[in-house]
């Protein structure tokens, strides 16, 4: 296919919003009749406005053409009337021909929305087909003038001649011929090529061909009536001058012509394969809903239409096996052609730019690679694994390898996908919205791993914006925002883990918790050289689980991950999602569980993430009030809408799963359930019953929990929630005396009983007998909910001073205070948690942008056994608590606790019993004053027949005084404390000791 010659009545350089010419009037044909000289016969045929000529071509029999379409438009049966019509019928015939005529022409003009009329075009193309030896406009005409037998229509008359200048094998092309031969007028060009077919009606006439089809009134009539066709006798039948926009707009190479199978005569009503200037426009501003209906290769009337939109491309071409065809620059990127092909076959694009040719793939040839069932479910908000929907992956689609992309942006105008493989220019890559979904689609071909992108929003208002995916896997290291195509490759070496995790629940388990920073916990290392050195650390240290501060990607690392950007991609900061899958693979395979701490309670208002995603309040509430967060400047999720809970939810499902995540520590629980949270009267809009629970809120809690433990088995998910919500950890079925069902979290962190006990230990020991409550108050509520004590990163920051400057004295009171806590906080019921750093007594308070203060454990520092003793003290805490069921196994259970004494307030001491299942007790003493106390006697159960101790805070080898109990000790029949035998102890100053029986 050759590119359409300038004469065709188009200028290549218009605009689509360019006015068409007016056809050409009565008195002008005329004019351009007599100018070209063309014979009688076809000068008679042509002139249908004037009755005369019209009575003399009746006379001399030659109006069977335009009888014969009149009668075809009754559909009557017309084969004994071919020959001779009165000169009256005649006259009404001629009139009625040339308003047909008018008609179809103002026809073509509105189809041709570009500058180029199609009417115009084709019969240009059809006078370079004869008078110029350009083969590809051929090869099908010429086997139809050739073959005795086979039907011919009208429109065809210029096949022979045509047949003719394709054996001289002439080379000029069909752009030069009319370059030369056509007149610079749409209209003198039209008509020129209106005589030049009915010249060529001699030849027709001549023909062997026994049938031939009356021509067709014009393009409309003839869509309109289906093509209808009627028998005459060869010799009497007049060549009709073909229909506005009859022929393609480009050819095959005569070559081809075969292989291309020529549309037969009944499709031949040729359209502009131009792009519309609605459309047009539309693809212009990136407000398009379906290019997919617009670009691409699609069927109309007269073969197949090729459309492609290549901003900055100088030239494009399709090809298909041997087929080369150049499209047509209609300008401003846009490029269209017209194939006479039956179907719409395989083929590429080949697509030149200055100084480059690209081969490539049409990205408006695809269907799409969502289906009906995932925008079921994301419009529902049931879409457990949103991930693998929405976002960019890298695919193979249809057969080709590229990259698709989805994001649901519902209020959005258009939606189109920038990025580096685009020059970060999306005018060329205009996505299809699927439906009522609110889903943006597009599959790129040749698109793969590593390329930047964002989505270029084109919001209500008609401003544009760029923004990052929602559902990014991986992202450019902050402080760039781009998202990054990634796919994983990662095989995973911890099914050995995954199979035992589920053996029991997490509160029926030891569950000792190491908290850590990755940034911070050793800066400058990459996941994969975390996973050098984290698992071997705590190991040695005997925790059961780490709890990883927010993973998922934030812009600012002073929030420490707590204000999220891309929920779905691990912080670029240390490496690629499969590095941290590389060091997630390496704590389970040294038997450390990891837990992640999880935000889904709010986002910043970052302008290139989710606030006002789309233009409009999307993924935060449309309530201004409800919307923004009023401690941290921040902008609360809509839990009530279907989208964004699937989003959240299936987020929670995805760390989960694709990271092999063991638990989430859900952030700021109390933020979400309460309406009024930091809010002042008149901040707050009550609930549909009058109170200030967040109902939606309570929902998403709900689903969340109760998706994530049947889709992951063994996992289990933390509150953080620092009230007295009811049910933090019931089930969700339950309902409680509030009239809720459970949230249906695992475990909770026990915000009260660290406020109190940190807030004991704060105080001088002279003082403490008035705060004993404080220490004994967390026993009145500690079955009310399964507990984690926490010790977090909350309590090291902003000036609330690290653990060992908490308490009060000097150096060796302090980290004496720190030992006897720490043992009292280990047999207390509830699981454990102690941030980084705490496990050997820093005395700075935390900060991100160090770490902890590893250089206190160089042996060449001074007091580094102080510090080093107090690691070691947690490393044995953790070896005898996971040892002793006692600790751990009836932790949510009253019946593995009682009390010995808890009101020895003037003593500062603290003493109960810890049972496992079976009735095995463990004994904690604490004594929280700085005296040794000699003989003290503790009521105990008279079934144990000695005790022994199983751990002392104060032994030399933690850095205490080493005031021990070596040897059993044996109960006494004299009952104390309600028990009905007794031992007397030595009780360390500032110390926890665990006994158990010998």
């Amino acid at each position: 296919m050759t590119p359409r010659p300038e004469s065709s009545g188009s200028r290549p350089k218009g605009t689509a919003g360019e006015k068409i010419p007016e056809q050409p009037t009565a008195a002008q044909q005329k004019s351009a009749t007599k100018k070209t000289a063309v014979p009688k016969q076809a000068a008679a045929k042509k002139a249908a406005p004037a009755k005369a000529t019209a009575k003399k071509a009746a006379a001399a029999k030659t109006t069977v053409g335009k009888t014969v379409a009149k009668k075809a438009a009754t559909k009557k049966a017309a084969a004994e009337k071919t020959a001779v019509e009165q000169p009256a019928a005649g006259t009404a015939t001629a009139k009625k021909t040339a308003a047909k005529k008018s008609a179809v022409k103002k026809s073509a003009a509105k189809k041709a929305t570009t500058v180029k009329a199609t009417a115009a075009k084709t019969t240009a193309v059809k006078a370079a087909a004869s008078k110029s030896t350009a083969a590809e406009t051929v090869a099908g005409k010429a086997a139809a003038a050739k073959s005795p037998a086979a039907k011919t229509t009208a429109k065809k008359a210029p096949a022979k001649k045509a047949g003719t200048a394709e054996r001289a094998a002439a080379t000029t092309t069909a752009a030069e011929a009319v370059a030369k031969k056509a007149t610079p007028a749409k209209a003198t060009a039209k008509k020129a090529a209106a005589k030049k077919t009915a010249t060529a009606t001699s030849t027709v006439a001549k023909s062997p061909a026994k049938k031939t089809t009356a021509g067709k009134a014009s393009a409309g009539e003839a869509v309109a009536k289906k093509s209808a066709v009627k028998k005459a006798p060869a010799r009497k039948a007049p060549a009709r001058k073909a229909p506005a926009g009859q022929a393609p707009a480009g050819q095959a190479p005569a070559g081809d012509a075969g292989s291309a199978q020529v549309v037969p005569p009944e499709m031949e009503v040729a359209v502009s394969p131009a792009v519309d200037a609605v459309d047009r426009e539309r693809l212009l501003a990136g407000t398009h809903h379906a290019p997919h209906s617009v670009l691409g290769a699609h069927p109309v009337p007269g073969g197949i239409a090729f459309r492609a939109f290549r901003p900055y491309a100088l030239s494009v071409a399709v090809v298909s096996g041997e087929l080369r065809a150049e499209l047509h620059n209609d300008g401003e990127g846009f490029f269209s052609g017209l194939l006479p092909l039956r179907e719409v076959p395989a083929y590429r694009l080949v697509v030149e730019y200055e100084g480059t040719v690209l081969e490539t793939e049409d990205a408006y040839r695809f269907l799409p690679t969502l289906g009906d069932l995932d925008l079921h479910l994301i419009g529902e908000g049931r879409h457990e694994e949103l991930w693998t929907a929405l976002g960019a992956h890298p695919t193979t689609h249809e057969g080709v390898t590229g990259t698709r992309f989805a994001v649901w942006a519902p209020n959005a105008r258009g939606v189109r996908v920038t990025g580096t493989f685009n020059f970060w220019d999306g005018t060329g890559h205009v996505m299809r919205s699927l439906g009522s979904s609110g889903v943006w689609e597009l599959f790129l071909p040749d698109v793969g791993e590593g390329e930047l992108y964002k989505f270029e929003i084109t919001r209500p208002d008609g401003s544009k914006t760029q923004r990052a995916d929602p559902l990014a896997r991986r992202t450019e290291v902050p402080p760039a925002t781009s998202s990054v195509i990634t796919s994983s490759e990662y095989e995973w070496g911890d099914a050995e883990w995954l199979a035992r995790r589920a053996e029991a629940p997490a509160h029926e388990a030891p569950f000792s918790v190491y908290e850590i920073h990755l940034p911070s916990w050793r800066p400058g290392l990459t996941y994969r050289q975390l996973a050098e050195q984290l698992p071997g650390y705590v190991k040695n240290l005997g925790f059961t689980h780490v709890e990883l501060m927010p993973v998922a990607e934030h812009p600012f690392g002073g929030s420490w991950g707590y204000q999220v950007t891309g929920f779905y991609a691990p912080t670029a900061r240390l490496g690629t999602p499969d590095d941290f899958r590389y060091l997630v693979d390496s704590l389970h395979q040294a038997g450390i569980g990891v837990l992640m701490d999880w935000v889904p309670a709010h986002f910043p208002r970052d302008d290139w993430a989710l606030a006002e995603f789309d233009g409009r309040p999307l993924y935060e509430h449309e309530d201004p009030l409800r919307a923004a967060h009023p401690d941290w400047g921040t902008l609360e999720f809509d839990f009530g809408r279907n989208e964004v809970r699937n989003f959240l939810v299936a987020n929670a499902v995805y760390w989960c799963e694709e990271f092999h995540i063991d638990g989430l520590r859900v952030d700021a629980v109390a933020s979400m359930l309460y309406l009024d949270y930091s809010r002042e009267p008149g901040q707050w809009t009550p609930n549909e019953h009058g109170g200030r629970e967040n109902l939606d809120a309570v929902a998403f809690l709900q689903e969340m929990n109760a998706t994530v433990y049947r889709r992951v088995p063994g996992v289990v998910t933390i509150a953080e929630e620092s009230t007295a919500w009811d049910g933090v950890t019931r089930a969700t079925h339950h309902k409680g005396p509030s009239g809720f069902g459970g949230l249906g979290f695992g475990l909770k962190w026990n915000m009260g009983w660290m406020h109190d006990s940190l807030q004991y230990m704060s105080h001088e020991p002279v003082h403490r007998k008035y705060h004993h409550g404080e220490m004994t108050f967390s026993m009145v509520y500690a079955y009310s909910e399964n507990y984690v004590l926490p010790i977090s990163h909350d309590e090291v920051v902003h000036g609330k001073r690290s653990l060992v400057s908490k308490m009060p004295g000097d150096w060796w009171q302090q980290r004496a205070g720190v030992r006897s806590y720490l043992g009292f906080m280990w047999a207390h019921p509830g699981k454990q948690l102690l941030f980084m750093g705490q496990e050997f007594a820093q005395g700075a308070e935390w900060s991100e942008a160090h770490g902890p203060d590893w250089w206190l454990l160089d042996p060449g520092y001074g007091a580094e056994p102080d510090h080093r003793g107090v690691r070691d003290l947690v490393r044995d805490l953790n070896t005898v608590y996971r040892a002793t069921p006692a600790l751990w196994r009836l932790d949510t259970d009253p019946a593995g606790f009682e009390w010995i004494v808890g009101d020895a307030a003037d003593d500062n001491v603290l003493a109960f019993l810890r049972l496992d299942p079976e009735g095995v007790p463990v004994l904690a003493v604490s004594n929280f004053a700085p005296v040794t106390r000699q003989d003290y006697r503790l009521g105990v159960p008279d079934d144990v027949p000695a005790w022994h101790e199983a751990l002392n805070t104060d032994a030399a080898r933690y850095g205490g005084s080493d005031v021990i109990n070596p040897d059993p000790v044996k109960p006494e029949p004299q009952s104390w404390h309600g028990r009905p035998a007794s031992i007397r102890l030595t009780l360390p100053p500032l110390a926890t000791v665990w006994l158990r029986p010998a």
